[in-house]
C-alpha cells in the first residue's frame, strides 16, 4: 500500500519533524492536534477553546484526506490536567453525532507549548 502524507493550510504545520496526517489505504492517521490557531500559531485561551481548536485542526486534515468527523473511529485525548475532562468532554461532544468514535483520554505531565489538551484520530473512508 502506498503511504500519503496529508497536508492543508487549513491545519498548523508539524511542530516537528512529522506529518499533519497520513492516508494509507481508506485509513486515515493524525498527529495529534494542539487547541492552536492556524493562522497565528498561537493556543487558544483556556481548555474549551483549545478543545475547539484542536478539533477543527483534525477536521481540516481529514477533509484534505478525502474523509470528514463523521469517519472518525477512535481518537486518543491527552489533557494536561483530567480535573478539565468534564469542559473538554462538552465542546468534544459537538463535533461528533449520535454514533461517536471509540475514545481514550489520558492525563500526561506535559503537552507541547505547555497546551492543555491534544488530540489525535483514526479514520477509515467508506
Amino acid at each position: 500500500m502506498t503511504k500519503e502524507v496529508i497536508t492543508t493550510e487549513k491545519a498548523p504545520k508539524a511542530l516537528g519533524p512529522y506529518s499533519a496526517g497520513i492516508k494509507v489505504g481508506q485509513f486515515i492517521y493524525t498527529a495529534g492536534q494542539l487547541g492552536l490557531d492556524p493562522v497565528t500559531n498561537n493556543l487558544a485561551e483556556g481548555i474549551e477553546a483549545q478543545t475547539r481548536h484542536a478539533l477543527t485542526n483534525l477536521s481540516a486534515i481529514l477533509e484534505a484526506a478525502g474523509g470528514s468527523m463523521a469517519n472518525v473511529v477512535k481518537t486518543t485525548v491527552f489533557l494536561q490536567n483530567l480535573n478539565d475532562f468534564a469542559a473538554m468532554n462538552a465542546v468534544y461532544a459537538t463535533f461528533f453525532g449520535e454514533k461517536p468514535p471509540a475514545r481514550s483520554t489520558v492525563q500526561v505531565a506535559a503537552l507541547p507549548k505547555a497546551s492543555l489538551v491534544e488530540i489525535e484520530a483514526i479514520a477509515i473512508l467508506e
